[in-house]
């Protein structure tokens, strides 16, 4: 009898029955169980290790709802933390993105300039070259003048190889001023 009114008890309290409910059923049923828990002690031990079972099973109850609390917030946190991981993602996509195109346009800007540079050394050779033929050209004609004129007049002579060495100097000296010119580029 002492069984079947604990089990009562037992699937009583474990069912999930209003307070209320469950001492109308206690205030029921005790009646015959308490004078033989009075006089059996293993009927005592027994009530004893359910109380005990019950305190246990209340606070591993209280338990595993603090742990479903703490894993609700962990999971929350754990959606917050992809929603910003996916934000961030999208972001250094974005990012990715935009660097590609200055990658580009900064090609793009350096072969502009590579190819400005290009001209004005082009530019430069040609008026190298043409200042230095006009030079070579007219040193030429000196020195075929200076062989007509070593037949005859001496005065004249010295005059024009004057006039010839002045001529290789300002030929000299445009040589100088262009390379002086294409090393100030090339450092640029």
């Amino acid at each position: 009898m002492a069984r079947i009114q604990t089990r009562a008890l037992t699937t009583l309290e474990l069912s999930k029955i209003k307070n209320g409910q469950l001492k109308r059923a206690k205030r029921l049923l005790p009646g015959p169980l308490s004078p033989i828990v009075k006089k059996h002690p293993t009927a005592f031990k027994a009530s004893v290790r359910l109380a005990r079972l019950n305190k246990t099973l209340s606070r591993r109850a209280a338990d595993l709802a603090a742990s479903n609390r703490s894993l609700k917030r962990r999971i929350i946190q754990r959606k917050t933390a992809e929603q910003a991981f996916r934000t961030t993602g999208r972001h250094s996509a974005k990012l990715l993105r935009e660097s590609f195109h200055l990658q580009r346009h900064l090609r793009h800007l350096v072969h502009r300039v590579l190819s400005a540079q290009e001209a004005e050394r082009k530019k430069i050779s040609r008026e190298l070259r043409d200042e230095v033929a006009q030079a070579l050209l007219g040193i030429n004609v000196r020195l075929l003048t200076l062989k007509k004129a070593a037949r005859g007049d001496t005065a004249n002579l010295k005059k024009e190889i004057a006039n010839t060495q002045r001529l290789v100097e300002e030929s000299l000296q445009s040589i100088n001023r262009f390379a002086r010119e294409l090393d100030i580029h090339q450092q640029a």
